[in-house]
This record gives structure tokens, sequence and C-alpha cells, in this order.
């Protein structure tokens, strides 16, 4: 079962979860060369990023990736890989390595295989920070999206092109088997619609139905961040 912390404000929750991640990366880089660093994209997690962005780390030794990207040029408002640059890359961190999970193509079947060449050599993945939509959705695990099953099933590839109902592009994903393999796996959710769907997700049933429980039954330890 996952363990559920509630703060008393959003601010409290990004500074928390700097804090937690940036240990957890301290702990890996004392037992190993290098650590991977998973983070969502999205505005919600901006103040998580500009805390951790400020850790005392040996950033150089830090791969850092989404969880998944809107198959966008970096210049689009829409691309989480600018995002990325523009408020984790930064300060103490500016030195981390970055390791896209898109590129330049027509669509994303284009750039797929050499980018999931690149992924695979940076996994598994050692710190996964992930939100959820209020459609149980995760990374782009979409519910109803045209691969879910392929992106759910144990034998899945590691990074998978994805279109959803709704999504006005497709998208590339990390999928559920690299997601739940994570040795520390955060869960960062704000507002009262997402907190009512998240005990929607903690009940039993299909994944398929709220993808997110793929990572809420994860085998290794899930922290459930939340704020309203």
């Amino acid at each position: 079962m996952p363990n559920l912390l509630h703060y008393p404000d959003r601010a409290q929750l990004m500074r928390d979860l700097a804090e937690r991640v940036a240990d957890q990366l301290r702990d890996v880089l004392a037992a190993q060369p290098s650590a991977t660093l998973v983070v969502p994209g999205g505005t919600t997690p901006g103040p998580f990023f500009a805390a951790l962005s400020k850790a005392d780390l040996d950033w150089p030794r830090v791969r850092v990736m989404l969880s998944d990207e809107r198959f966008v040029p970096e210049s689009s408002d829409r691309s989480n890989t600018a995002l990325i640059r523009r408020l984790l890359l930064q300060s103490n961190a500016e030195n981390a390595q970055f390791v896209p999970i898109t590129a330049l193509g027509s669509a994303p079947e284009d750039v797929i295989d050499a980018l999931r060449e690149r992924i695979e050599a940076a996994l598994p993945i050692d710190v996964l920070v992930l939100g959820m939509g209020a459609d149980m959705h995760t990374a782009s695990l979409f519910p109803g999206a045209d691969q879910l099953a392929a992106a759910l099933a144990d034998d899945a590839p590691s990074l998978m092109a994805m279109r959803a109902p709704g999504a006005p592009e497709p998208r590339l994903t990390l999928t559920a088997p690299v997601l739940r393999g994570a040795k520390n796996i955060h869960l960062l959710l704000t507002g009262a619609e997402k907190k009512t769907a998240l005990a929607e997700a903690l009940l039993e049933g299909p994944v398929i139905d709220a993808p997110v429980r793929a990572i809420l039954g994860a085998p290794n330890p899930v922290v459930i961040h939340y704020a309203d």
C-alpha cells in the first residue's frame, strides 16, 4: 500500500519532495557511479523543480529524463523538454545529464528506435516522480489511448508512441514496466479533483481503466505527496 503524505500547503509539499528526492539521489550516488531521475512535465511541479535545482548534489553524475513528452518541437510552448530546461536544469542542476525522450521527425515512429537505445542506457530508474490526471492517467498512459494495453504489458518496450482522445498531438511515454521498476517512486498531486481521483484509483479495479494503478501497485516503495 502506498504511503500517503498530506501537507498543509503546496509550498511545503514542493520543498519536502525536493529534499526527499535529493536525499535519495545522494544515497544512490554514494553506491554507484551515476543516478537516473525521471520527472513529469506540466506546470504543477514547477516549484519542485526550482527547489531541486538548488540541491547540493554531484549533478554531472545525475541523468534527468522526462516520463513522457508531447511530440512537438522544443520551440513549442507545449514542450515539456523546454520546461525542464527552463525550470530544473538551472542553478546547481545546470550540469546534469539530460536524456531527451523525443527528437525531430514527422511522426514518433520515425525516431522511436534511436530514442529507445538512448533511454535504455540510462535505466533502471533510481528516483521517479510522477503526476496524475483527474482521469487517473500518469505519464502518457491515458485511459482510451490507442496503445494503452501494450504499454501496460509486462513485455512492453521501454518507450512507446501514444495517441489519446482529446490529446492534440501524439505523445512519447515511458511504459508501465519501466516506471514500475523504479527504485523510489513519488506521486505528486494537488487539488480536490485529483484527491477524489486518487481515492478511486486506490480501489480494486482494472488497470486499463485507471492506468495510475500500475504505479500504485509497484513492488518498490511508493509515496504519494498531496496538498489542496
